[in-house]
């Protein structure tokens, strides 16, 4: 399978740029939800770019794939915490 550069670098930096944004509004609100959301994104962006710097041959490698289980994985976490933390109060 072919990689497409330039769609991979923006997807990367889109990726990059939500994790800053998540990790502004964690800032001001300090609620988990938003941290784990950050760190998310910040997984998915750092593994856009190793794919495009070549560390990995494709998209659809198996490392590939654990790294986006476990950023999917960390925003299902997030939802259950929340919901969680909302039903407990």
């Amino acid at each position: 399978m072919s990689v497409n550069y330039l769609l991979t670098g923006a997807i990367g930096m889109a990726s990059l740029i939500a994790a800053l944004f998540f990790l502004r509004f964690w800032k001001t609100t300090h609620d988990r939800f938003f941290l784990y959301f950050a760190v998310s994104f910040l997984i998915q962006g750092v593994n856009r770019f190793f794919l495009v710097q070549g560390a990995q041959a494709s998209d659809d490698t198996p490392i590939g794939y654990l790294f986006r289980l476990i950023s999917y994985m960390l925003i299902v976490i997030a939802v259950i915490d929340k919901n969680r933390s909302v039903s407990e109060k």
